[in-house]
């Protein structure tokens, strides 16, 4: 195979702008609490509203006068708080001293918004992005989203030729990988930036001890030819969310044995990264040249048994709230859901959530999931269902349209992602990511534009 080819440089220009949207609160009348069974409940006064705010007034005005009816607000949505993404990068640099920070945006941000997360995160002091897959890579530069940009978990049916014109740094853990760069940087014309992965213990992806130092010899090759440009070596650790754990040390051990390797064969990264969140918050000898925080970058603790996101000098980003659907008054007994796993102990109230695990609510969750709703934490009633979920609300006075928070920040006393994720035996991970399409997320804090 012939490895020469002229070396290029590229230039990749910022998008920018911003957009907040306000939305009017507008509930019909409240269900009362002590009404007796079988009885009417007792209705109070709906809420007064500016005309033509929302379906309370906003329908009846627009059959007497013409006027277009405005809708009120959605029945869900993940508000993303971009000032605290842009807030936590930055303690991220505070915590990584002199390596530079990679915010990984892969699975849409961890379902913040990729390119809003991505663009967030570069104001807040990144000079990196990571994301996982390849096409991760190419939508944010599509969208415009500039400078150093990662993809690692590579396939060979993946558009190597694409990811190479755009400029996007890949990650090479096996001499096929090496090959699909080589053949990028022939067809476009300019040579592949390559950060070699070694495994040193997660038992994922990665050349073994054994494969390493062929995959060296590989791509010292290329790289003479002009063909790659070695820009880092890194790998991953298994366990940095439980600080001190000797694995962490074995690994490290791992890590510089490999990267000592590579320089003898000839290799001269630029950059060597190690550290996810937890070890950039934790682990100082893992911080090496590059971090690569994730979840912190979104605000939520990678070490939840040690410290909280406060503790650790950051803020949750995601609040997700719903409006209340239905609300009713039911006898004591009344069965609630599929299977009737919950039935009220007295005479209650019911409030049906518009939220299902369709939209990322987690099915395990049924019986133990917390909200907020009129400032009193409540659980979910019942078993979570596709579109929607039921609360019961005991005495407290409910209406249609009143927000439910399942989780946020904890400004107003509402409940964690950590609550969720505890309630669901899973990981803050997992319950912000899993937040799906049908939840439409609104951003403060200056959303760029076309985000949203």
């Amino acid at each position: 195979m012939t490895f020469g080819i002229p070396r290029e440089a590229e230039s990749v220009g910022a998008g920018s702008g911003a957009a907040v949207t306000a939305v009017a609160d507008v509930r019909p009348a409240a269900v009362s609490g002590g009404t007796a069974a079988g009885s009417a409940p007792e209705l109070s006064p709906a809420p007064t509203t500016a005309p033509g705010t929302g379906p309370a007034d906003g329908s009846a005005r627009a059959r007497h006068t013409g006027e277009p009816h405005r809708p009120g607000p959605p029945h869900a949505q993940a508000r993303i708080d971009l000032a605290a993404i842009r807030a936590n990068v930055g303690r991220l640099r505070e915590a990584a001293g002199s390596a530079e920070v990679m915010a990984v945006v892969k699975a849409d941000g961890y379902g913040h918004g990729m390119v809003a997360a991505a663009r967030a995160a570069l104001a807040g002091g990144a000079t990196w992005i990571g994301v996982a897959g390849m096409q991760e890579a190419l939508a944010l530069r599509t969208a415009g989203v500039p400078g150093r940009l990662l993809a690692w978990l590579l396939t060979p049916g993946d558009d190597w030729n694409a990811a190479v014109a755009a400029g996007v740094e890949l990650s090479a853990g096996a001499d096929w990988a090496v090959r699909a760069a080589v053949r990028a940087a022939h067809a476009t014309g300019r040579p592949a930036r390559l950060h070699l992965e070694v495994e040193t213990g997660l038992g994922r992806g990665g050349a073994c001890a054994g494969d390493w130092p062929a995959l060296l010899d590989t791509v010292a090759r290329a790289e003479a030819a002009g063909s790659v440009h070695v820009v880092g070596v890194w790998s991953h650790l298994a366990r940095a969310d439980e600080p001190g754990h000797p694995g962490c040390d074995r690994q490290l051990a791992h890590f510089r044995s490999a990267v000592a390797r590579a320089r003898r064969a000839g290799l001269t990264p630029e950059v060597l990264h190690l550290s996810n969140s937890a070890a950039t918050l934790t682990l100082p000898e893992a911080r090496f040249d590059l971090v690569r925080p994730g979840l912190a970058v979104y605000g939520l603790s990678p070490v939840p048994d040690r410290a909280g996101p406060a503790e650790l000098g950051l803020r949750p980003a995601m609040t997700l709230t719903a409006r209340l659907a239905s609300v009713k008054r039911v006898a004591a007994g009344h069965g609630v859901s599929y299977g009737h796993r919950y039935r009220t102990a007295r005479e209650s109230t019911l409030g049906l959530v518009p939220l299902g695990y369709a939209d990322g609510v987690p099915r395990h969750a049924s019986q133990a999931g917390p909200v907020l709703v009129a400032g009193r934490r409540h659980t979910v009633a019942g078993t979570v269902c596709m579109d929607q979920f039921v609360v019961d609300l005991g005495d407290s006075p409910a209406a249609p349209g009143d927000e439910v928070v399942l989780f946020g920040p904890g400004d107003r006393g509402e409940p964690a992602a950590q609550d969720w994720a505890r309630a669901a035996h899973t990981i803050s991970h997992d319950i912000v990511t899993r937040i799906g399409t049908r939840v439409p997320r609104t951003y403060t804090g200056d959303a760029p534009a076309g985000t949203c």
